[in-house]
C-alpha cells in the first residue's frame, strides 16, 4: 500500500477532498521525521514506538576478497510494535 492508496481510502471514507487528505498525511509524516531527528523517540499508544538507536562501529569482512573492513558507527530508526498491533498481526493467517 502506498501513500496515495492510503489518501484515497481516507478521502473516500470521510468524503474529503483528496488534496486535503494528501497534505494532512504529508504533514503528519514530516512531523514524525522531525520529532525523530530532534527528540529521537515517538510513542504512539497501541501502535508502537519509533526510536533512533546507535549501531556501534565494528569489524566486518568483504565476502569477495576476505579483507577486513571497518564499519563506522551509525544511527538507525527502529520500530517496536505495540501490544494491540502485534496481537492483530499475529491473528492473521499466512
Amino acid at each position: 500500500m502506498t501513500k496515495r492508496d492510503i489518501a484515497n481510502s481516507i478521502a473516500d471514507n470521510l468524503d474529503l477532498p483528496i488534496g486535503t487528505v494528501r497534505e494532512v498525511i504529508q504533514q503528519t509524516l514530516d512531523g514524525l521525521i522531525q520529532t525523530l531527528v530532534y527528540e529521537g523517540r515517538i510513542e504512539l499508544r497501541n501502535f508502537g514506538i519509533f526510536q533512533v538507536k546507535e549501531r556501534k562501529p565494528r569489524k566486518a569482512r568483504n565476502p569477495r576478497t576476505r579483507a577486513a573492513v571497518d564499519v563506522p558507527r551509525r544511527l538507525v530508526v527502529t520500530f517496536k510494535p505495540g501490544k494491540e498491533l502485534e496481537a492483530q498481526v499475529r491473528g492473521l493467517s499466512c
